[in-house]
């Protein structure tokens, strides 16, 4: 299984297809089988790159909490992206790979051709909101950590925790074409879609019917024809 190394932790990644560049990133909890209704499909005609966050999959579990912030997860990412020598690549997650995917943009928007953003909320510009999203991060932490899942723990401390409005406040500033997909039934990221479509200049709004959260694996065919008409512009 491919691994690369970065500050000795081994990131699990893999890859499927020749041509343009995809990078998939999986949700907290998840892993990168999350896609698997989407590898034949999306690496037709394209590179499509998945990988595991730190503490999920296949990828180490560090018990230092340094390895967890947003700011190692997106250099994680350039490190797989340099690793393939792949310059540019079309960008996209689902839910807080979606946030990730977004970050990646703010710090290395050079690398990035377009964005794909599932399922997915920009973060917050009011504290309370945000101090309540860090609340429920931190509850999800110490159920995983009761049944000694301490990796996904440490995810929702120092990954799913947000610390202030950068993210949100940077949509207006993303210049490459971005697909935002959200599932018809999945009620909390619906006003969130709204708004990165109201906010992103070059954006477009796909909303899958009879989709919640995890629309990809729910409604994979109408999901992955969405990516596809979208990478054909």
């Amino acid at each position: 299984m491919p691994k690369i190394n970065r500050n000795g932790v081994n990131i699990h990644f893999e890859t499927y297809g020749n041509g343009p560049a995809i990078f998939l990133t999986h949700g907290f909890s998840d892993n990168l089988g999350i896609w698997k209704n989407q590898i034949k499909t999306l690496s037709k005609n394209n590179t499509l790159i998945l990988w595991d966050l730190k503490g999920h999959g296949n990828t180490d579990a560090p018990d230092d909490m340094i390895h967890y912030s947003e700011e190692e997860t997106i250099l994680d990412m350039l490190e797989i992206l340099d690793h393939l020598n792949i310059k540019k690549a079309s960008i996209g997650g689902f839910s807080l790979g979606g946030y990730m995917s977004l970050a990646f943009y703010r710090k290395y928007p050079e690398r990035v051709s377009s964005l794909l953003i599932i399922d997915t909320g920009p973060g917050f510009k009011n504290d309370e909101a945000r101090e309540g999203w860090n609340n429920y991060a931190i509850k999800s932490a110490e159920k995983y950590e009761s049944r000694n899942r301490q990796g996904i723990g440490n995810a929702a401390r120092g990954m799913l925790t947000q610390k202030d409005d950068r993210i949100i406040k940077s949509l207006p500033d993303i210049l490459v074409p971005t697909l935002i997909i959200v599932g018809e039934e999945d009620k909390p990221f619906l006003s969130a879609a709204d708004y990165m479509n109201s906010k992103i200049k070059n954006s477009e709004k796909n909303i899958i019917p009879n989709a919640g959260h995890a629309v990809n694996i729910e409604q994979p065919e109408l999901f992955n024809s969405a990516v596809l008409d979208f990478l054909k512009i």
